[in-house]
């Protein structure tokens, strides 16, 4: 049934496009009308699967009814435990010496207090499930999430650290009473079950209503809202709407980086009686895991202006890191009443227990006011668990209706890595770094909160509103983002003064450019040249990018700051460049400052070399941290941006995709901004990332070569020779190169790219291109000519940066199709997404686990290049793959938590993972008609390899011009130019 559903919609979407195509070409209003009938139709019966009309229309007030297009799930949905990957026989037999080493490196790293960056041995005490919503918070700030059911959990507050299990004290609970107090109801407000829930003699949660079926509540996320609705439960005459909202807001740096989040309640009653309703809002003084019993916790209540109220936790965090601080509060108006209850405890000793909190709930609906004087609690001993409580009582009359907004934050001012460093995070230029924080944050969300989601709506409603796009594309485009709160975030405030870095030292990077280039970077007064492949460098010396960093500044003029998020929960490695190719097109749509910080901090990092010495786990042998001329794998763990590659499987300074992916996200940011001065600053690095690759050249025909070891973001998937991959990059990045420098004013490089990208692509297209598709790589193995989903890698990029074909139109479309035929629908029928690679006889490729993956962000950047070239029903046929198995309610589990990949009966390796942030490239690819990029020049300039042919007058007029009306880009310009 599931499949003819899921059939049935595909089909209709198809339809959808060409009527589309349709009333374009013949401008026919009917074909118009009749897909908007359609479009409306399909939104109408998904939504009315869980809410009946009548509740819909009494919450059309206010954004308190869901939107149309919404991720849904009611609350009594099963959460299955997901199922992970296993490596077959085969594969553990290849990697076990690789998997001793790396047991070995674990247990070292554990002896120091750390935890090693990628840990398969370590299993959480809480098994994932399928229960995963909207987390809490803006961008770099600590993170909690929040499941679909309403439970708190995955707390993200220290760095590195995702304390999964949920802190089950963490409720949002309801009393209601009518008829003079003779029906009453209380209840918490979520349908999960606690393990010791029954046990008469408690003290502690389990004696609370647990009285939530679910049955008739359902759940609407689309990230940074999501909505639940409980249609008549528990009082089968009160609907209710609870809006959680965060302050993600695109192109806004500073309420995007503020920890807080509102839930806006708004009930309606439909009953003949009065009702006095109170909601009531619990929280444990915890940062997750089993922090609460540390001890030396303290709660304290407060007043604030415009009626807010609440109590601030004071949490002590063990191993000396900062402390943090949380507030919960609500918003007392005319007719809505705030009380708190500053302490309870969980255990029996404790002075007022759960259960006599409770009790007093239960029984009135409300605390007394005289708790907001009873000052700071006593510091908790080890062992005790403090929590706070927070009501808000109000009366809604007969067919009337009510809001009450409650709110938490959290602060922890600076966030401190394991070895040592402290920085301040980004909010607390705004805020400050006391614990009065966290009362003015919970202030500001529940003030300005209508503010945000008006900014909200202006920012999805375009999208919402295309008729041309399914609506699983829709709400999964939003809450793919989901990442960019939960990855594990941090942003943090660049310009601190120097007693506030706490022992951070600024070292000095190396500016010199590359020989033939013919830019110059002043050091000091005098002109230096560099070339990437001298070894003549200074002893002992360790570069760090803190020095190099240029801070990047917003619409506002602010510093936005400098921005770290991870590969993924379980890949515990900040800003994964290999991976951040694919992520990067949000930050990008959304966040462009930022996304050129992240590759500012990459660009210094390319100039810089660390020698201290690394054990590479693979195969054994030793190494530099860091190569000069390298583009580093990520920007560290326990010490970012001073101790880069915490990544240590493979050396990757012998990898063949960083630096071309380096050199294509720098041309397409550069392009796509037109920041001319960010274009100055890293193209040194661009032409020493070009020139560090020249060695893997080893038979002078343009190509680089991989090493017969996987040498790529593949990392357990060898290569042998030319690869389709990695060649595509490289022939893409000479491109890019060459477009750059060319508006840079560097012709002197840029030719020397385009006579070798002529060379390469000769040699590419002849050894790789069998008819129909380009061969996985130009060795004998028996998967030689497999077809890999992402071999168009580099060619997507310059779709996506405007900048002519690599090949020509028939070989891409040609490529397309068979990834589309073997890799999509012979998978499943296509319900999985595209296998990274498949034989050409129609079997997976299994010569390792990778081949055999499914990669979800792999999936959504081949669709982003089918849109590219017109292929736009392979192209959602393929995308729809990853929202089936992951996302949909006959998948396998995995929203908002999406894994990097799955096997082909979809268990699943790496959960809440960076690279399906990659669907925003599709949506790039979707709007690239009206994006105004950057012109390359105007001809295309790798079809001519005459110099004097490559330059006109008019396009060195047309640089020059671009130059000048950017003056403002140059405070200290390193171009020589009109202006």
């Amino acid at each position: 049934m599931a499949e003819t559903k899921a059939v049935r919609l595909r089909s209709l979407f198809c339809d959808i496009w060409f009527l589309e195509d349709s009333k374009r070409d013949t401008g026919s209003e009917k074909a118009s009308f009749l897909w908007r009938g359609v479009s409306s139709f399909v939104e109408a019966e998904r939504v009315e699967e869980y809410i009946n009309r009548t509740t819909l229309h009494l919450f059309a007030i206010e954004n308190a009814a869901p939107p149309e297009s919404a991720w849904r799930r009611k609350l009594n949905s099963h959460a299955s435990i997901l199922k992970e990957f296993s490596v077959t026989f085969i594969e553990a037999i290849k990697m076990v010496r690789l998997g001793i080493r790396l047991w070995h490196y674990v247990r070292e790293e554990a002896s120091y207090g750390r935890k090693a960056p990628i840990d398969p041995f370590t299993r959480e005490s809480c098994k994932p499930s399928a229960s995963q919503g909207v987390p809490l918070g803006g961008m770099g700030s600590g993170s909690i999430s929040r499941g679909f059911r309403g439970e708190f959990r995955h707390f993200q507050i220290l760095p590195g650290i995702c304390e999964t299990s949920p802190v089950m004290a963490n409720q949002f609970s309801i009393f209601i009473s009518r008829d003079g107090g003779n029906k009453k109801y209380a209840s918490v407000l979520s349908a999960g079950q606690h393990e010791s829930l029954g046990k008469s003699s408690d003290q502690g949660i389990s004696s609370w209503g647990w009285n939530l079926t679910g049955q008739h509540s359902t759940y609407h996320a689309l990230f940074p809202r999501a909505w639940t609705i409980y249609d008549g439960e528990p009082d089968p005459e009160l609907k209710i709407s609870c809006r959680q909202v965060s302050p993600f807001i695109p192109h806004n740096y500073r309420e995007s980086s503020l920890p807080t989040a509102v839930f806006v309640y708004s009930m309606v009653n439909t009953g003949k009686e009065r009702a006095k309703v109170s909601l009531l809002f619990t929280w444990a003084n915890s940062i997750g895991g089993s922090s609460h019993l540390s001890g030396d916790h303290v709660n304290e209540p407060f007043t604030g202006e415009d009626g807010v109220s609440g109590v601030l936790l004071h949490h002590k965090t063990a191993k000396d890191n900062p402390p943090v601080t949380y507030a919960i509060a609500a918003c007392e108006t005319q007719n809505v009443n705030v009380s708190v209850l500053p302490c309870f405890g969980l255990d029996e000793g404790s002075c007022i227990t759960a259960r006599d909190m409770w009790g007093k709930f239960a029984q009135n609906g409300r605390f007394d006011q005289e708790n907001f004087r009873s000052g700071p609690s006593m510091p908790s001993s080890p062992g005790e668990t403090p929590c706070a409580a927070v009501c808000a009582s109000t009366w809604v009359e007969p067919h009337g209706k009510c809001t009450v907004a409650f709110a938490v934050a959290w602060s922890s001012p600076k966030v401190k890595f394991c070895k040592g460093k402290s920085y301040c995070r980004r909010y607390t230029k705004y805020y400050g770094t006391s614990e009065a924080a966290a009362k003015d944050l919970v202030h500001d969300a529940l003030t300005k909160y209508m503010l945000w989601e008006e900014e909200i709506q202006n920012w999805q409603e375009p999208i919402l509103r295309d008729d041309r796009l399914p609506e699983w594309y829709k709400f999964t485009l939003f809450n793919e983002l989901y990442f960019l709160v939960a990855g594990g975030t941090v942003w943090i405030d660049s310009g601190l003064k120097p007693e506030e870095l706490n022992g951070v030292t600024s070292l000095n990077i190396d500016k010199k450019i590359p020989k033939g280039s013919n830019m110059v970077i002043e050091n000091g007064t005098q002109p230096v040249e560099f070339d990437a492949c001298e070894n003549d460098c200074a002893e002992n010396s360790l570069p760090t990018v803190l020095s190099k960093y240029r801070p990047v500044i917003d619409e506002t003029g602010d510093d936005v700051g400098r921005f770290l998020y991870l590969e993924g929960v379980e890949y515990i490695m900040w800003c994964t460049y290999d991976v951040h190719f694919y992520a990067s097109f949000a930050l990008l749509e959304l966040f462009p400052k930022i996304e050129l910080s992240i590759q500012r901090e990459f660009a210094s990092a390319v100039l810089s070399e660390d020698k201290r010495k690394v054990k590479y786990l693979a195969e054994g042998n030793s190494g530099i941290r860091k190569v000069k001329g390298a583009v580093p794998h990520d920007l560290g763990t326990h010490d970012p941006w001073h101790e880069m590659n915490a990544y240590n499987i493979h050396d990757t300074s012998r990898w063949k995709d960083l630096n071309p992916k380096f050199v294509l996200q720098v041309y397409r940011d550069f392009a796509a901004t037109g920041d001319f001065s960010f274009g100055a600053d890293v193209w040194p690095s661009v032409c020493a990332a070009i020139q560090y690759m020249d060695q893997f050249d080893r038979d002078n025909d343009g190509l680089i070569e991989n090493d017969g070891f996987p040498d790529q973001t593949y990392d357990a998937w060898t290569v042998h020779g030319i690869s389709a991959y990695c060649g595509c990059l490289w022939l893409a990045a000479l491109q890019a190169a060459a477009a750059m420098g060319s508006q840079l004013g560097d012709q002197a490089f840029a030719e020397k790219c385009r006579r070798k990208f002529i060379k390469a692509k000769a040699a590419f297209e002849e050894k790789l291109w069998n008819g129909s598709y380009f061969n996985y790589d130009s060795g004998s193995s028996n998967n030689s000519r497999s077809i890999q989903a992402d071999q168009l890698a580099g060619q997507w990029y310059m779709a996506a940066s405007g900048l002519p074909d690599l090949f020509d139109d028939h070989k891409i479309k040609s490529t397309l199709q068979k990834i589309y035929d073997f890799n999509v629908m012979k998978v499943r029928g296509g319900q999985m997404g595209a296998v990274n690679g498949m034989h050409p006889n129609g079997q997976v490729d299994e010569t390792c686990m990778q081949s055999r993956e499914i990669w979800t962000g792999v999936t959504y950047a081949a669709a982003a290049t089918m849109i590219h070239y017109g292929m736009l029903e392979q192209a959602f046929t393929t995308a729809e793959g990853i929202f089936t198995a992951g996302w949909s309610e006959e998948g396998y589990g995995y929203s908002f938590q999406t894994p990097e990949g799955w096997t082909t009966d979809g268990h699943f390796r790496s959960l809440i993972y960076m690279r399906p942030l990659s669907i925003w490239g599709m949506q790039w690819a979707l709007s690239s008609s009206t994006k105004t990029l950057l012109q390359p020049p105007m001809i295309n300039i790798m079809d001519k390899a005459c110099p004097s042919s490559l330059s006109t007058e008019n396009e060195t007029s047309s640089i020059k011009k671009n130059i000048k009306n950017k003056t403002q880009c140059f405070g200290n310009p390193v171009l020589q130019c009109s202006c």
